[in-house]
């Protein structure tokens, strides 16, 4: 055989390989759009202001987000996983 010819076919699977392993394989990825955006409704909801210029940026979003966990908790909708 020509060697030539051999390393086509291994250089094409040595490129696309490390591609395939990276790929998603189902559709409940642990974040997509609609999640992100209604997640992003709710830290509005307690008065984030994502497009604020801030320069106290991620202060002022845990801030959002522990305002919306107390929220949760005493509407029961605990966002923490049970142990």
């Amino acid at each position: 055989m020509n060697m030539p010819r051999m390393m086509v076919p291994v250089a094409a699977m040595l490129v696309l390989l490390p591609g395939a392993a990276f790929a998603q394989t189902s559709n409940d990825s642990p974040a997509n759009r609609t999640k992100v955006t209604q997640e992003l409704r709710e830290l509005v909801g307690v008065g984030y202001q994502p497009d604020a210029v801030r320069y106290d940026y991620p202060n002022d979003l845990l801030a959002a987000e522990k305002r919306l966990d107390a929220k949760r908790a005493a509407q029961g909708n605990s966002t923490v996983p049970a142990q």
